[in-house]
C-alpha cells in the first residue's frame, strides 16, 4: 500500500478553487460582542512574537489583538460583515502600538485575504516583507493570492497576457518559499505545477524530482511527474514513472493514469490490464469503468466491452452515453435491429444528443430504411443550425458530419438534386467545410454520370479558392472523366513546386496514370511520392495504390504483397481488406480467407455498396447462393450506377436459373458502362457482359419458341 499521500490539489483544481470562507486563526471560543466596538475582556491568550516595543505598547497591542480575534469569531458565527471591519480596526490599533510585529502584520493580511479584500492583503504582506524579507508566512499568503488570481483568470496563464504577470509573481513567491522551507513537498509540487503552466518543463521536472526525493511514495508527485512527461510528448517516460512504483503500492489513480498513457502509446492490452487493476481496487468507480470499457472496445473485445457498458448503464439508468456505446457494439456485431432499439432508448433519455442521432441515422441507413434515415438526419441538421450562420469550430464540424451523412443517403436514393442542395449548405459554412461541400457535389454528379456538371462544379470551386491545391487536383481528375486527359494531367503537373507538398501531387498523378493505363508513368510518379513519404498513414495509402497498380496490370503476386504490407501496418484497413479479398475471390483462390477479409471490411462499413458486392461475389464463388443474392441485391440498391454490381447480380440470377432476371441486370450493366467515364471502362469487361446478354437472349428465345410464352421466374 502507499505509505504516504501528499494532500495537494491538482493544479487545475487548485486554480479553480472558490474564494475561501472566513476562518478563525488560533483563538479561543468567541464571546458575544456588542453591535459597535467596545472593550470586552479578551478570553484568549494569543501568542505574540516580541517586537521591539515597550512593555506598555506590547500590552496595548496584546489587548487589541484579543479584540480582533473576538470580532473575527463573531463575523464567522453571525455572518455580519461589520464585524470584519471591527476586527480590522483592532488590528490597526494593535499595529499602532507595535508596528514592527510580523505576527500582527500577517494576521491583518490573512484577515484581509479571507474577507475578500485581496488588494489590501497583498499591500500588507508586501509591506511586511520590506522589513522581514524572509517571513515565510507573508510569502505563502502572497502565493495564495496569486494562485487565486490565476484561477479566476482561468485562461491567463502566459507571460504575454496581463495575468501572465500574476503567473510570474506566483512563481517568484514559491521560489522563495521552497528556498526558506526546502523540505515541503507541497510547495515544491505547486512550484513545479506553476513551471508547467509557464511551459518550463525542465524546471518543473526538477521540482517534481525534489518532491519525489523527499516523499518517494507520494501519489501526487508521481502523477504530476508522469503528466509533465506526457504533455511534453514523452509518453514512454510518463509510463516508466508510474511503472517504477511497485504494483502493490500503486493507487487507483496511478493505474488509471497508466492505462491512459498506454492507450496513447497504442498498447491497448496493457491499458486494459491497468484499468482492470484500478477497477479491482475501486469497484464501481464510473470513470474507471468507462475507461476500461472503451479500451476493451478499442481492442475489439466486443463481448467484454458490452458487459462493462451494461454494468455502467445498470449503475446509472440516466447514462445515455453507455447506451450509445452498447448500440455501437451491437452494430459492429451485425445486430442492427437490437442496436436500433438501444439507440432509441438513448434518444428518449436525451432527445437532443447529437451522438445518438448520428447512430440512429446510421443504423436506419444500414437497414436500407432511407426515408427514415433522411428524417433523422434532417432533424440533426436543424438542431445544429444557427439563424445567423455563425458557428464555432466544433459546431461547424458537427453540422458538417450530419450534412455529409444526409447527402450520402440522398445519393443512395439517386436523389441527386437533394444531395447537391445538402452539400451546398456545407459550402455556405465556409472554411474547410467549403472543400468538403464541393467534393460532395462533385461526387454526387459523378455517381449520376453527369461529368459535365462535375467539371462545372470543380471549376467553380477553384475560382472560389484559386490557391487550394486539393480543389485543383479534383478538377484535374474530373477532366479525365470528361475525356480531357492531357488537360487534366497538365493541370496536376503544374502544381509541382519542388516542396514537401509535392507528395500529394505525385500520388494524385500516379492514380491518374493508373486510370489511363500509363503504367510506367504511374510507377515513376508513385516512386517520387514514396521518396517524400514519412508518416505511417501516408505509407499505408502509398502501398495500397502500388497494389492497385500491380493488380490493374494483372500482376497478382506483387499486388498481393503490397496489400499484405498494408495489413501488417494496419490490420483493419477496410479498403485493403476488401480489395485483396475480392481479388482472391474473383480468382477462386483461398475463398475462406477471402470471405473473412471482406466480412471484416463490411463490418466496418456496412453501407459501402462496393464492399457488399465483394461479399456477395465471395459467397457466389463459394456456392452459397442465398447469401450471395442477399448481399448482391443490397449492393445494387446502394450503388445502382456501378456496372460491375449489376453484372454480378446477373451472374447469380443466371446460375440459379432465372435467365430473364439475369438478362435485365446485364442490360443495366451495359447501360451503366455506356454512361461511365472512358478512363474507368475496360473494353474486355464490356465484351464479356455483352456476350452473356446475347447468350441469355438466345436461351430465352428458345424457351418462348418451345412453350409459346415466357418462362415464369
Amino acid at each position: 500500500m502507499m505509505k504516504t499521500k501528499t494532500r495537494l490539489l491538482p493544479i487545475w483544481l487548485l486554480f479553480a478553487a472558490a474564494p475561501l470562507a472566513l476562518l478563525p486563526v488560533n483563538r479561543a471560543g468567541a464571546q458575544n460582542a456588542p453591535g459597535s466596538p467596545a472593550t470586552p475582556a479578551p478570553a484568549a491568550q494569543p501568542k505574540i512574537v516580541e517586537p521591539a516595543a515597550s512593555a506598555e505598547d506590547r500590552a496595548q497591542a496584546y489587548y487589541h489583538l484579543g479584540l480582533a480575534n473576538i470580532y473575527e469569531d463573531e463575523a464567522m458565527t453571525s455572518g455580519r460583515p461589520e464585524y470584519v471591519s471591527f476586527a480590522v480596526e483592532e488590528y490597526k490599533k494593535a499595529l499602532n502600538a507595535d508596528p514592527g510585529s510580523p505576527q500582527l502584520n500577517n494576521g491583518l493580511a490573512e484577515l484581509y485575504f479571507r474577507s475578500g479584500r485581496v488588494r489590501e492583503a497583498e499591500t500588507t504582506a508586501r509591506g511586511l516583507l520590506k522589513t522581514s524579507p524572509d517571513n515565510v508566512d507573508a510569502h505563502k499568503l502572497l502565493g495564495r493570492i496569486y494562485l487565486r488570481q490565476l484561477g479566476e483568470s482561468q485562461n491567463g496563464v502566459s507571460s504575454s497576457s496581463p495575468s501572465g504577470n500574476v503567473l510570474d509573481q506566483a512563481i517568484t513567491q514559491f521560489e522563495k518559499i521552497v528556498a526558506l522551507q526546502p523540505k515541503s513537498v507541497e510547495d515544491h509540487m505547486v512550484l513545479g505545477q506553476l513551471y508547467t503552466v509557464k511551459h518550463l518543463p525542465t524546471k518543473a521536472e526538477e521540482q517534481f524530482k525534489v518532491a519525489q526525493g523527499i516523499e518517494p511514495d507520494s501519489e501526487e508527485v508521481v502523477l504530476n511527474l508522469a503528466r509533465l512527461y506526457a504533455e511534453s510528448g514523452d509518453l514512454a517516460h510518463a509510463a516508466k514513472v508510474i511503472e517504477a512504483v511497485p504494483m502493490s503500492d500503486r493507487s487507483p489513480k496511478m493505474e488509471s493514469a497508466l492505462g491512459a498513457t498506454y492507450e496513447q502509446l497504442k498498447q491497448t492490452k496493457e491499458a486494459i490490464a491497468a484499468y482492470q487493476r484500478a477497477a479491482d481496487m475501486e469497484p464501481g468507480d464510473a470513470h474507471t469503468m468507462g475507461a476500461l470499457a472503451q479500451a476493451l472496445l478499442t481492442d475489439n473485445q466486443l463481448d467484454e466491452a458490452l458487459k462493462e457498458y451494461k454494468r455502467i448503464a445498470e449503475a446509472d439508468s440516466e447514462d445515455s452515453g453507455a447506451l450509445i456505446h452498447i448500440c455501437e457494439i451491437q452494430r459492429r456485431q451485425g445486430k442492427y435491429e437490437d442496436a436500433l432499439a438501444t439507440v432509441r432508448k438513448a434518444r428518449k433519455k436525451e432527445p437532443d444528443s447529437l451522438e445518438a442521432g448520428y447512430n440512429e441515422g446510421l443504423l436506419l441507413d444500414v437497414l436500407g430504411r432511407y426515408d427514415e434515415a433522411v428524417v433523422v438526419y434532417e432533424k440533426m441538421v436543424d438542431l445544429t443550425s444557427h439563424a445567423n450562420g455563425a458557428y464555432t469550430g466544433e459546431e461547424k464540424n458537427n453540422r458538417g458530419i450530419f450534412l455529409e451523412r444526409l447527402g450520402a443517403v440522398y445519393n443512395e436514393q439517386n436523389h441527386t438534386a437533394e444531395a447537391i442542395a445538402t452539400y451546398q449548405k456545407l459550402v455556405d459554412m465556409g472554411g474547410e467545410s467549403t472543400l468538403r461541400g464541393y467534393q460532395g457535389q462533385v461526387e454526387s454528379y459523378r455517381s449520376a454520370k453527369n461529368f459535365d456538371k462535375a467539371v462545372e462544379i470543380s471549376r467553380k470551386a477553384v475560382e472560389a479558392d484559386p490557391k487550394n491545391r486539393d480543389l485543383k487536383l479534383m478538377l484535374a481528375g474530373e477532366l479525365l472523366d470528361l475525356g480531357k486527359t492531357d488537360d487534366g494531367l497538365a493541370m496536376a503537373k503544374a502544381l509541382i513546386d519542388n516542396t514537401d507538398k509535392d507528395r500529394a501531387i505525385w500520388l494524385a498523378l500516379g492514380q491518374m496514370y493508373i486510370r489511363t493505363h500509363r503504367w510506367k508513368d504511374a510507377e515513376d510518379a508513385l516512386n517520387r511520392a514514396g521518396g517524400m513519404t514519412t508518416k505511417k498513414e501516408d505509407r499505408i495509402y502509398l502501398l495500397f495504390v502500388k497494389g492497385e497498380l500491380a493488380e490493374r496490370q494483372k500482376r497478382s503476386e506483387p499486388a498481393e504483397q503490397f496489400f499484405r504490407q498494408v495489413l501488417e501496418l494496419d490490420p483493419n484497413n477496410a479498403m485493403t481488406l476488401n480489395y485483396l479479398g475480392y481479388m482472391m475471390a474473383d480468382k477462386g483462390t483461398r475463398l475462406p480467407e477471402a470471405l473473412a477479409m471482406i466480412r471484416k471490411a463490411v463490418d466496418q462499413e456496412p453501407m459501402n455498396g462496393a464492399y457488399l458486392d465483394s461479399l456477395g461475389w465471395a459467397y457466389f464463388k463459394l456456392g452459397q447462393y442465398e447469401l450471395a443474392e442477399d448481399n448482391l441485391r443490397r449492393a445494387v440498391e446502394r450503388d445502382r450506377t456501378d456496372p460491375t454490381v449489376h453484372d454480378h447480380l446477373g451472374d447469380l440470377y443466371e446460375k440459379t436459373g432465372r435467365v430473364r432476371l439475369a438478362a435485365a441486370q446485364w442490360e443495366l450493366s451495359l447501360s451503366e458502362y455506356a454512361k461511365s467515364a472512358q478512363a474507368d471502362v475496360e473494353p474486355t469487361d464490356v465484351a464479356k457482359v455483352q456476350k452473356k446478354l446475347e447468350t441469355a437472349r438466345v436461351k430465352l428465345a428458345k424457351q418462348e419458341s418451345a412453350t409459346g410464352q415466357p418462362k415464369p421466374e
